[in-house]
């Protein structure tokens, strides 16, 4: 098992949702197979998955592709 590198906690293989922001838009990624410290709780994402982010985020926000989408409310503070 492999240490996180700002605490030196351990680190569990995890599924989670993550929100990738490109400029104004946001992909929401359900299911993302992580590495995920049990202490601190950082996140670390493998290559493999950061090329599939990409490319996923590109068939979406470029391509049109036919994706599930949601609405979410956006509160402006100050």
């Amino acid at each position: 098992m492999k240490r996180c590198y700002f605490c030196k906690g351990f680190l569990s293989n995890e599924r989670i949702r993550h929100v990738h922001q490109w400029g104004e838009k946001i992909v929401l990624f359900e299911n993302l197979d992580v590495e995920k410290c049990t202490q601190c709780g950082e996140v670390f994402l493998s290559p493999e998955t950061l090329e599939m982010i990409d490319r996923k985020t590109d068939e979406v926000l470029l391509k049109g592709s036919d994706f599930k989408s949601m609405t979410i409310p956006v509160v402006a503070v100050g």
